[in-house]
């Protein structure tokens, strides 16, 4: 990214939170969703991303109408999520708790209760961010990991958003390796939350996924073989403006095996999590990236 598109990123993001926090809410949101309506109808790269990984999960019957029509919802819940960011600094603690919908909390508070630490592994779905801020407001702190972005101030905003919610972030590079820190917080009884539904890295496990071969993080399920931890995989979504999380069952993390064995097991059981609630809420998945390895640049596919 040059400076000049690195500094117009930046005062974009700056005016978003700024003039977005201060407008009436059914006027920021019929603008957001403005937005998606035509980012999805220029159908640019991102939106036929989405329609590529959509039709993995809806399968081979899809048909290309079917597809648009999903598309045109994700659109809209990704722009929401966005929408609800840059509002959300300004909501009370209050808001944060009581506008999320929470289904299966019980399993939640378990997990917390066991003292063991407990590892929560998310999918690109729904609004991540209130999740994290809910279990901050109504629980304990969340300590997560962020990708570092361009341009740096744009990086620090999102670290401080974060922050502002509650949560401690550790940077994911241009710091000291963040794996440590993790364990020593799971050891401590904490609460750890991590995006797994795709590899930043070129060392993800294989796993399958909707019948074809994706590459996760091995992290999450790592610290849960390595610490003990519970290791849960909520999934998340948007409906009639409201966010929910279903916290299903914990992972039954193998405790046979060589741990490499037991970190791709876990993982496997991760994605399995994933799939089936990405297959319940198809339009709240906001994977606009290449996922599958066979849709990876070659130059980018791990080695075996």
């Amino acid at each position: 990214m040059s400076d000049l598109s690195e500094l117009v990123a930046e005062r974009g993001f700056a005016a978003g939170w700024a003039l977005v926090r201060r407008m009436p809410e059914p006027v920021a949101y019929g603008l957001f969703e403005r937005i998606a309506d035509a980012s999805w109808a220029r159908r640019g790269p991102q939106v036929r991303r989405l329609e590529s990984n959509l039709s993995r999960v809806l399968g081979p019957g899809a048909t290309p109408a079917e597809l648009r029509a999903l598309s045109r919802q994700g659109m809209r819940n990704y722009l929401r999520y966005w929408c609800d960011a840059f509002r959300m600094p300004g909501w009370s603690r209050e808001r944060i708790r009581d506008s999320i919908v929470i289904h299966d909390e019980d399993v939640f508070s378990a997990a917390l209760a066991t003292g063991r630490g407990v590892v929560c592994v998310l999918p690109h779905m729904g609004n991540w961010d209130h999740a994290g801020a809910w279990a901050c407001v109504k629980y304990t702190t969340v300590v997560t990991v962020a990708e570092r972005l361009k341009p740096e101030d744009l990086y620090q905003k999102f670290l401080d958003f974060r922050r502002s919610l509650g949560m401690e972030v550790l940077p994911l590079t241009g710091g000291d390796p963040p794996f440590p820190t993790l364990l020593r917080r799971l050891r401590a009884g904490g609460l750890i939350a991590l995006l797994g539904d795709r590899d930043l890295t070129t060392g993800g496990l294989p796993v399958d996924f909707f019948g074809a071969e994706a590459r996760f993080p091995a992290g999450p399920a790592a610290l849960a073989v390595q610490t003990g931890a519970v290791l849960l995989a909520p999934t998340l979504w948007t409906e009639a403006g409201r966010n929910h999380v279903h916290f299903h069952p914990a992972i039954e993390v193998p405790t046979e095996g060589t741990k490499p064995e037991r970190i791709q097991r876990a993982t496997q059981l991760v994605a399995d999590a994933f799939g089936a609630g990405i297959a319940t809420h198809p339009g709240s998945w906001h994977m606009l990236q290449r996922l599958w390895t066979d849709d990876l640049d070659p130059t980018r596919k791990p080695t075996p």
